[in-house]
């Protein structure tokens, strides 16, 4: 099982300065990873500091040498294509190879869509998703790419450079478990980044009501969810499971008694989620120095 740390881009983790110091002090402790939200805001009228993950990651690809990085999640529906074909191309190369794409759709659709005036229907993004994913899938395979879809145009398109991993980036799908749809898609890809379905809609997001435990999964829900999308699987061929959540600092044998529940159920990922709630930003990289819960 490889081990990372999950991080937001906005409050304290939206200062890049913290994030390097962070991604710099996670590879020096022996962690696998470093995962970065992909957020414009959180909430309307959000006061919130935020940065901009994909030019924290290039910065932290720079100053790292082994350190898997990516966005998790990229919302794929608010981005052209080869805008980000071209993102993610270049972080591989600039990482050497140690890139991930984690895509979604988003959330909240009322913050991250619905003020800026772009779709909210979880069906017509979901249809985006699918159309963006398969361009920049074909970009960093292809010399010559023509596409015509419900959404996107190319025309007669070479895409150089082509990534440093073949065929292509490794794409991780998020979405909230038991919901089908965003399983049958991860299926068809990497890996799976499976959330827990809210109760309520996340919507009406405030500094007071965020509560990102709600989300996480536990090892019997990963392992339900790993099955559903092996079975699902074209070639039957390896794919990553991605379980993330929070073990207490101090605790050495019980962090790793719960990671080993996950791992046993068939994750292939710890991702150690730090956020404010948690702690100061100086406690968790406290939390992140001494390594990851790992015998």
């Amino acid at each position: 099982m490889y081990h990372g740390v999950y991080v937001p881009n906005f409050g304290a983790y939206g200062d890049p300065h913290n994030l390097l110091a962070l991604a710099e002090t996670a590879e020096a402790a022996g962690w696998d990873g470093l995962f970065l939200w992909d957020h414009l805001q959180l909430y309307r009228k959000s006061e919130v500091p935020a940065t901009d993950a994909w030019l924290a990651l290039a910065a932290i690809a720079a100053r790292t040498r082994r350190l898997r990085l990516g966005p998790l999640v990229t919302p794929v529906p608010r981005r052209r294509p080869w805008k980000l074909a071209r993102e993610i191309v270049s972080l591989d190369v600039l990482s050497r190879g140690r890139a991930v794409l984690g895509v979604g759709l988003g959330a909240p659709a009322d913050a991250e869509f619905g003020c800026f005036g772009e779709e909210t229907d979880d069906r017509v993004r979901a249809r985006r998703l699918d159309e963006g994913l398969a361009i920049v899938d074909r970009l960093q395979r292809e010399r010559d790419v023509c596409h015509a879809g419900e959404f996107h145009r190319v025309e007669d398109v070479s895409f150089l450079p082509q990534p440093v991993q073949r065929p292509r980036v490794p794409v991780w799908v998020a979405g909230f478990w038991p919901n089908t749809a965003p399983m049958r898609r991860a299926a068809r890809w990497d890996g799976v980044f499976p959330l827990k379905l809210p109760s309520a809609p996340i919507t009406g997001l405030t500094p007071q009501n965020i509560d990102w435990s709600g989300l996480w999964m536990t090892p019997a829900e990963i392992g339900d969810c790993a099955a559903f999308v092996a079975a699902r699987r074209p070639d039957g061929s390896r794919f990553d499971v991605v379980a993330s959540g929070a073990t207490l600092p101090g605790d050495r044998r019980a962090a790793c008694r719960r990671v080993a529940a996950f791992e046993a159920a068939g994750a292939t990922w710890w991702l150690e989620w730090l956020d404010e709630q948690r702690g100061s930003f100086e406690a968790m990289l406290a939390h992140v120095r001494n390594g990851p819960p790992q015998p």
